[in-house]
C-alpha cells in the first residue's frame, strides 16, 4: 500500500505491517478521545517512525496515488481529527 506522510513523501508499506500501525493507530485514537496531547506526540511520532521504517521509500519524482495518508510529525491534535474515520488514520 503506498502511504504519504504529509510534508514528507510516499513509502511502500507491505500489507503485513497494517496490523501493527493499527495497532499504533488504535493507542492513537484513544490518545485523541482523551485530549492526551504528550500521548498522542508520543504515539503520532512512534506511529510515523514505524512506518518510515517498515516501508521502502518511492522515488521523490514518483506520482503513485496515495491510498492512505497520515499528518506530519508537527500535526495539531486538532488536524489530526480533522483527518480521522470513525476507526483512525488506518482503515481496519
Amino acid at each position: 500500500m503506498i502511504v504519504r506522510i504529509m510534508g514528507e513523501g510516499q513509502l511502500d508499506v507491505a500489507d503485513a505491517h497494517f496490523a501493527e500501525l493499527d495497532k499504533l493507530d488504535d493507542e492513537l485514537l484513544a490518545e485523541m478521545e482523551g485530549g492526551d496531547e504528550e500521548g498522542f506526540r508520543r504515539t503520532l511520532g512512534a506511529l510515523l517512525e514505524a512506518v518510515r521504517q517498515l516501508g521502502e521509500p518511492l522515488p521523490a519524482d514518483a506520482l503513485e496515488p496515495s491510498e492512505l495518508i497520515l499528518p506530519g510529525p508537527d500535526a495539531s491534535l486538532d488536524e489530526v481529527r480533522e483527518m480521522l474515520r470513525d476507526d483512525g488514520l488506518i482503515p481496519g
